[in-house]
């Protein structure tokens, strides 16, 4: 899929965990580690103003589009 999420980047930059990031936004770290691992097949714009507010970030700073051949070449420079 060419929409790629960095939520973990996010995270990481952040300095916490998806457990109290979770509990934070108040969804359960289940849903919320779909979304991090890039499983998710969309996200409700609620969640994203959540996830923004708690990370104080931009939506632009999570989800990124990457083209299809790009994506791919990406996958493989990190094997």
């Amino acid at each position: 899929m060419p929409i790629i999420v960095n939520l973990d980047v996010m995270m990481a930059r952040r300095k916490i965990s998806l457990g109290e990031l979770a509990e934070r936004m108040n969804i359960t770290p289940s849903n919320l580690s779909i979304l991090k691992t890039g499983k998710a097949k969309a996200i409700r714009f609620s969640t994203m103003v959540s996830i923004c507010r708690e990370l104080d970030c931009q939506p632009g700073d999570i989800l990124e589009y990457r083209p299809e051949e790009e994506e791919n070449t990406y996958k493989e420079s990190l094997k």
